[in-house]
């Protein structure tokens, strides 16, 4: 009876400690999150601010320059254009790095053909080459396809994703049974319709995954459309804001507010898809 005693306490002061400790893990959190994001909330409140409001030092609380900075903003550039010519170059270029990479991982994950593993490390190697390196041909290229100044010349490449095929192939390779798609071609099932109805759906976490990430590298691609776009009107927020930076280097608040709307997709992006950056590791398609 006492040693039954003796083990309820010591649960009950187990169970204490572990909640004290889920209670400061909680506290610590939410301080490392108001950390991360005061940064993000100081930039929209300097876009609300004047140039002098802002040389004064740092405020938690919105000015009163809100409308001169859109103002001065707007004269510089047509922002809204710029954000519709971001979104027309960012979702696109999203949608075929996730398809068209998951359909080549697959393809090097399940079909064991000769020269596989030759192909893929030749695709891996295309990671180490930087983008500046591999512009002038890629310029050559587009404008032998009359596709210079045009957003499909920066939409196009993201067909061939190789860090999407990189990171989907391992996933595939962890978490698609072998199984499961011999069962589906005993059924008659063409590979496409495999693909289409089986693998993609399973896989679906890690592409989402992939997706968050790609598509906040496409959104804030800069020397591609720099280097591709000619037209004004076709340039995404990046350049943009740097025309902003170039033309009102006095005012700051200027500065701010362009580049506190540029970030908006992003941050409702995270916070409705970053879940997927959890589940796209942890999800499994056949559980032992």
């Amino acid at each position: 009876m006492k040693n039954n005693i003796f083990k309820v306490k010591k649960s009950e002061k187990l169970f204490k400690n572990f909640r004290i400790n889920i209670v400061f893990l909680f506290i610590f959190l939410i301080i490392l999150a108001v950390i991360c994001y005061i940064p993000f909330y100081i930039m929209i409140i300097n876009g609300t601010r004047t140039t002098t409001q802002i040389n004064l030092g740092i405020s938690l609380l919105p000015g009163t320059g809100t409308a001169e900075n859109y103002i001065k903003m707007q004269q510089s550039m047509n922002i809204w254009r710029g954000f519709l010519n971001s979104i027309l170059i960012a979702v696109p270029s999203t949608l075929f790095a996730g398809y068209f990479g998951a359909l080549t991982a697959y393809a090097f994950s399940k079909f064991k053909f000769r020269g596989n593993r030759i192909l893929f490390w030749l695709v891996l190697a295309t990671m180490m080459i930087p983008t500046q390196l591999g512009l002038v041909g890629y310029y050559q290229l587009a404008g032998k396809l009359h596709l210079i100044d045009t957003l499909w010349a920066i939409i196009l490449p993201a067909i061939a994703n190789a860090g999407t095929v990189f990171f989907l192939k391992m996933y595939i390779d962890a978490n698609v049974n072998d199984t499961l798609l011999e069962a589906a071609r005993i059924d008659g099932s063409s590979e496409f319709y495999i693909f289409n109805r089986i693998v993609f759906p399973i896989i679906t976490p890690g592409v989402a995954m992939m997706s968050i990430l790609n598509f906040v590298a496409y959104w804030n691609n800069y020397i591609t459309p720099l280097a591709l776009l000619n037209t004004k009107d076709k340039f995404p927020l990046p350049i943009l804001i740097a025309l902003v930076k170039g033309t009102y280097k006095q005012n700051i608040g200027s500065q701010y507010l362009a580049v506190g709307i540029s970030i908006i997709p992003i941050i409702i992006s995270f916070m409705f898809f970053s879940r997927y950056i959890i589940s796209g590791v942890a999800a499994g398609a056949i559980k032992e």
